[in-house]
């Protein structure tokens, strides 16, 4: 009489833990990376939100004739935007993320003055 005997397919232990183990040193090297992308994409974004604001304040000091040290506002580009413009790394209204001041000035970041800077 032949004896029939299944013989269940699987894997060991030793082979999940691998398995596992590779998955984990690729997490750790592109968990670090992508934070590191992010950040320097959240950048890009805020510079040219800035761009566009300062660009905003300009079309509006020709359209209103206002020289240079005229004080500016919110209200008086909003207009010229093509969106609500807020910056990326936390800023919940245009008034939270960005600081206008005269006509001359350059736009400034709120929430990270030091990296969101437009270029000299």
């Amino acid at each position: 009489m032949k004896s029939m005997k299944s013989r269940k397919r699987g894997f060991t232990l030793v082979e999940i833990m691998i398995v596992v183990a590779i998955i984990g040193m690729l997490a750790s090297v592109a968990i670090p990376n992508y934070l590191q992308v992010r950040t320097k994409a959240q950048q890009n974004v805020c510079i040219n939100n800035l761009q566009q604001i300062e660009g905003a304040i300009q079309r509006w000091s020709l359209e209103m004739k206002k020289d240079e040290g005229q004080p500016v506002t919110y209200g008086d580009v909003r207009s010229y935007l093509r969106h609500s413009v807020v910056c990326p790394s936390g800023g919940t209204s245009f008034e939270d993320s960005y600081t206008i001041t005269t006509v001359d000035a350059a736009p400034t970041c709120q929430r990270k003055p030091a990296t969101h800077m437009l270029p000299p």
